[in-house]
C-alpha cells in the first residue's frame, strides 16, 4: 500500500476536533485516506454520496445521523448535499463535542463541484 503522509495529521486531527474536512483536487487521495481511516477505526459510519444508496439514507438526515452518536462518521462527496453542513454545525453544537458526547468525529470529505 501507498504510504500516506497525511494519514497521522489526520489521526490528531480526529483526536482533537469534532470536524475534520479532506479537501482537494479530484485523484489526489480523499477517498483512499477515508477508507484508510475507515478500516483502521470501529464503529464508523462512511456514506458515499455518489451512491443513490446512501443519499437515499439522509432524506431525514438528522434523524438518520443522530443514530450515530458516539461513533465516527465519514462522509465522501459531501458537496452532493450542500443542506447537511448547517445540519452537522447544529448535531455538532447541539451535543458538545461531534454528534456525540465523548469523542465522536466527523470527516466531510469534499472536492469542488465540477472539477
Amino acid at each position: 500500500m501507498i504510504d500516506r503522509r497525511l494519514i497521522g495529521t489526520i489521526r490528531k486531527s480526529l483526536a482533537r476536533y469534532p470536524v475534520v474536512g479532506l479537501i482537494g483536487c479530484r485523484q489526489v487521495g480523499k477517498t483512499t485516506l477515508s477508507k484508510i481511516i475507515t478500516e483502521e477505526s470501529k464503529d464508523v459510519l462512511y456514506l458515499d454520496l455518489e451512491l443513490t444508496s446512501d443519499i437515499a439514507k439522509l432524506q431525514d438526515p438528522e434523524l438518520y445521523l443522530s443514530q450515530f452518536s458516539g461513533r465516527l462518521v465519514i462522509i465522501d462527496a459531501i458537496q452532493r448535499i450542500p443542506d447537511l453542513f448547517p445540519l452537522l454545525r447544529a448535531l455538532v453544537d447541539k451535543n458538545g463535542t461531534p454528534i456525540e458526547k465523548d469523542k465522536e468525529n466527523l470527516v466531510a470529505k469534499e472536492f469542488p463541484p465540477g472539477k
